[in-house]
Parts: C-alpha cells; sequence; structure tokens
C-alpha cells in the first residue's frame, strides 16, 4: 500500500516493528495527521509492541553491554587477554584495571540499548493500551530507567506525547530515583500476578526495594547512608512477598538456571522469556564464555573469575557447583566454577590446543602469556547449558534470571542490619535469615553476621548474576584495590555519559572526572 507523506511521518514516530496491523485502504485518500494516528492507534497490535519491549531486556543477556559494566568493572569476573585472543583493542582489560573512558563501547552500547527500551515502553502508552499492557510498559521503562540512573547518576526521560525533535529532559539523582518509585507505586494494581517472565506484582515489589536499599547510595556514591524509612519500606515489601507464600529457596540452587527453569523453579520472580530454538538471543553466550574450545559445545575460552571469589565457598557449598542432571553426563562440563582438570562425558581428561592438560588454574592475569595461557583462570558456568537447542550453541529454552526470591531475604537482611526495623514475618533476625538461605545451599550456619560477612554471602548466592558492582558500591567497597588493579578512582562509581549522547542532548552534563 502507498501511504501518503503524513501517515509516514506518522509511522516514523512509533515504533520500527509496528506489528501485524492492518489500514483500510481508504487511507490511499489524504489524511491529516492527527487523523493518521488516530487509525495508527486503533490498528496496531499493542501486545506486539509490548513483546518487543520485552524483547529490549535481551541485551542483558550477552556478554557486552551492562552485563560487562556491572560485573568486569567489579572483582568477580574478568576477561584476560590470552595471547591473540580477547585482546579488542583493550576494551576488556581496561573495565577491569578501571581506566574506561566516555568513548567505550560498552559505555555507549548500554547507554543507548536501555535508552531505546525506554522509549519502546513509552510508545506502547500511545496506542490505546489496556490498563495491564499499560502498568507491564511503564514498569519494564522504571526498570530501564534505574539501571540507566545506576550506571550514569543520570537518565533522560521524555513524557508521552513529547516532540521528538526536542532533546529529552534529564533526570539526575534522587530526583531520578522519586520519579520512577512513584511510576512502580502507580502502576503495582494493575500488574497481573505472573508469570515470572511477564512484569508482575511481586517484580515491582522487589524494584522498589532495590531502589530504597540503593537510595542512599544515589544521593552520595563515596558514603551511601541508609535512612531508616528507606530501610523499613524494604522490610515491608519483603515481608509482602515472603507472606504470600509463593516462592521458596530451591532444592538445588541451579535449578533456578536450568533450561526448563519456568517450570522448576521456586525461586525466579521477574524473568526474560526464552524460547529454545524459537524465540530469544545472546543467553548462550552465557555457556561459551568461560567453556574452552576443546569442551563441548566449543565455548571462546575468554571469561574468568578470580581466586578470592572461588575461596570464599565451602567445598559443601551447593552454589560452588558440580555434576548436574541433563549437563555433565551430555557434554561433560560441570555446573558453577571448574577449577582443575576437565573431562568430556565419558571421563577422559581433556586437553587445551597445545596438547597441555585442560586444567583450570586459580591463578590469572590480565595479559597471560605461555605456553599454559589457554587454562589460567577459574571458569564459571552459571546457567545450565541447553544441549537440545543448537547443543548449546542456539537459541537457549533458559530463562535469564533479574530477580529471584533469595534477593529477597538477603535484602531484608540486609536492610535491617542498617537500622531498620525488625518484623515478626520470619525469618525475623538477620542472622536467621542468612542462615535459612545457607542452609539451603548446603553451606554451614554462621553464628555471627557483620555487613562485610552479608556483603560476601551476597556474592556466594549472586555470583555473575549482575549485582556485584551495584552491592559494593552499597557497601563502599567497590573502589578497593583488587588483585588486578590498585585503588580506584572516586569519578569511577560513575560511567562517563558516551560523548555521543552529549552532541545531541544539551541537557546532559558530562560526570565529574571524564
Amino acid at each position: 500500500m502507498k501511504l501518503n507523506n503524513k501517515i509516514v511521518i506518522a509511522l516514523a514516530t512509533a515504533l520500527p516493528i509496528l506489528g501485524c496491523s492492518k489500514l483500510d485502504e481508504s487511507l490511499r485518500s489524504s489524511l491529516t495527521e492527527e487523523q493518521a494516528q488516530a487509525v495508527l492507534r486503533q490498528t496496531t497490535d499493542v501486545n506486539v509492541l509490548l513483546q518487543s519491549v520485552y524483547n529490549g531486556l535481551r541485551s542483558f543477556q550477552g556478554q557486552e553491554g551492562v552485563f560487562a559494566l556491572n560485573q568486569n568493572t567489579s572483582d568477580e569476573t574478568l576477561v584476560p587477554t590470552r595471547g591473540g585472543d580477547w585482546d579488542d583493542n583493550g576494551v576488556w582489560r581496561v573495565l577491569s584495571d578501571h581506566t574506561w573512558n566516555a568513548d567505550h563501547r560498552d559505555v555507549l552500547g548500554s547507554f543507548n540499548n536501555l535508552l531505546g527500551i525506554v522509549f519502546n515502553s513509552t510508545n506502547v502508552l500511545t496506542f490505546n493500551p489496556t490498563p495491564s499492557q499499560a502498568a507491564e510498559a511503564r514498569f519494564v521503562r522504571a526498570f530501564a530507567m534505574f539501571t540507566v540512573l545506576d550506571l550514569y547518576g543520570q537518565v533522560p526521560y521524555r513524557e508521552q506525547g513529547e516532540n521528538l525533535l526536542n532533546a529529552p529532559k534529564v533526570l539526575k539523582g534522587t530526583e531520578a530515583l522519586d520519579f520512577i518509585i512513584s511510576e512502580v507505586n502507580a502502576i503495582r494494581a494493575d500488574l497481573p500476578d505472573g508469570p515470572a517472565y511477564k512484569a508482575n506484582k511481586d517484580a515491582a515489589r522487589v524494584l522498589l526495594m532495590k531502589m530504597y536499599l540503593n537510595r542512599g547510595a544515589f544521593i552520595n556514591r563515596a558514603q551511601p547512608t541508609f535512612a531508616p524509612a528507606d530501610m523499613n519500606e524494604v522490610i515491608k515489601l519483603a515481608d509482602e512477598i515472603i507472606s504470600s507464600n509463593k516462592y521458596k529457596l530451591a532444592e538445588n540452587v541451579f535449578d533456578n538456571y536450568a533450561p526448563n527453569n519456568d517450570a522448576i523453579s521456586t525461586e525466579n520472580i521477574f524473568t526474560n522469556q526464552n524460547i529454545g530454538g524459537v524465540q530469544g538471543g545472546g543467553l548462550n553466550s552465557r555457556f561459551n564464555m568461560g567453556a574452552h574450545y576443546n569442551q563441548f559445545p566449543g565455548g571462546w575460552n575468554g571469561f574468568s573469575t578470580l581466586a578470592d571469589v572461588y575461596n570464599k565457598f565451602e567445598a559443601v557449598d551447593q552454589r560452588r557447583g558440580g555434576a548436574y542432571p541433563g549437563m555433565t553426563e551430555v557434554g561433560g562440563m560441570t555446573i558453577g566454577f571448574q577449577v582443575g582438570q576437565q573431562f568430556d562425558k565419558n571421563g577422559v581428561a581433556l586437553k587445551d590446543r597445545k596438547g597441555n592438560p585442560l586444567s583450570f588454574t586459580p591463578q590469572v592475569a590480565l595479559v597471560e602469556s605461555g605456553n599454559d595461557l589457554e587454562v589460567k583462570g577459574i571458569r564459571v558456568q552459571r546457567y545450565v547449558i541447553d544441549y537440545k537447542n543448537g547443543n548449546g550453541q542456539g537459541q537457549a529454552d533458559n530463562d535469564y534470571i533479574f530477580y529471584r526470591y533469595a534477593d529477597v531475604l538477603l535484602m531484608k537482611a540486609e536492610a535491617i542490619l542498617q537500622g531498620g526495623t525488625p518484623t515478626a514475618v520470619a525469618p525475623v533476625t538477620p542472622l536467621e535469615i542468612v542462615n535459612s538461605v545457607r542452609t539451603k545451599r548446603k553451606a554451614t550456619p554462621l553464628t555471627a553476621l557483620t555487613l562485610d560477612v552479608l556483603l560476601d554471602e551476597r556474592q556466594r548466592e549472586f555470583y555473575w548474576d549482575g549485582w556485584r558492582r551495584q552491592d559494593q558500591i552499597r557497601f563502599g567497597k567497590y573502589l578497593a584495590p583488587t588483585a588486578l588493579r590498585p585503588q580506584s578512582d572516586p569519578r569511577n562509581l560513575f560511567f562517563p555519559i558516551p560523548n555521543a549522547a552529549l552532541a545531541v542532548n544539551p541537557n546532559l552534563t558530562q560526570n565529574e572526572g571524564y
């Protein structure tokens, strides 16, 4: 069909994908822009637009972008340059040693991808969504805006219907946080109860918990504070989720990360849906990131973790990993941490490409050389490999996890330790809460609990889940020296605003130190 120019303009202001809509042939006639917009609102499939919003969350699933900013800049994840592998002009090294700049690939890519989610979410509101559809779009928008604010300290934002030719206004600090909180509170009642791969009421509660818990870090990144009123909000929201009895800690923590986690997980609260071989993208990178080339299904031999992380786990701690049904007997790999000699599915010891035993060592540097460079560094398999869909190389069936029930429990414990008032909802004390998680994970119960111990427990529970940078900032540990770098510059508490974004939006200002 050939549309007149005004309809083309109207289409250009909508999403690139408008869905399976059928415009009546009468649109060949001349319409005003207002009339054309009205027709589009009446004929566009909002469910298709909303799915495109959820699809935007897949940018969290890959090894680059938000994952790289949150993980590779922490004390938990690194990508060593191994000879000619993984140099990429230093883009990985500068994240680990905190020397990035405003032109860094992941700084720009994350900013653009997240604001794309914000834009597409707002666009849904233009097409007469139901209250539930509007609530879902506004929740995902709030989720993305909170992530932008956490990474960059400011977030561009347009109200529905604003002129796209004008630069969006920019919300900063607590003003931005208060706006996002108000948005989530406004739509909570209209959200569905589930499933986990849709924006839902409990996902809204968890997002609010994270905003209240981190508010003090948004006020002062260098010296976070914790207002009792904020901590009590965290506790209240946690109690609402606990009291619903909808969730319980999984018997095997890795069931939450399995290809059929949408069916067997008892913990997952908010996820991004992947349908094996049909819908998804990027999650298979989680299988390949650390796996060696000679491990089935064949990996990239890149990402590693540090010995300091691995050494925080007791041998009996389930979270350290081991054999997992449907994975180990198929490909030989274990779940969790991989250290020492590796084997194929028949128990035959593997070798690296140089013919050395494929035995991963705890020692690792940002730049590796020598005959053993392929085996340096402990590897991590966080998600259970989906061998049924493309032997782990195709579109995986594992839903990507944003929020889990264990996070609700540990945030409640933290809020009480930071000055919140305990309630009668069990488990009650921070020590009881943490030990309820540790007991389920087969770890030895603690006899005492401090904030430093709780930060370690969060690492044991959520390693490689994308929370480490935020946790370290909140606990005042992010700038501390690590095995890879000295004390970090305070400027690194925020990422820089990309230079390309500054060039097109005069309302943005560069963060201090860049």
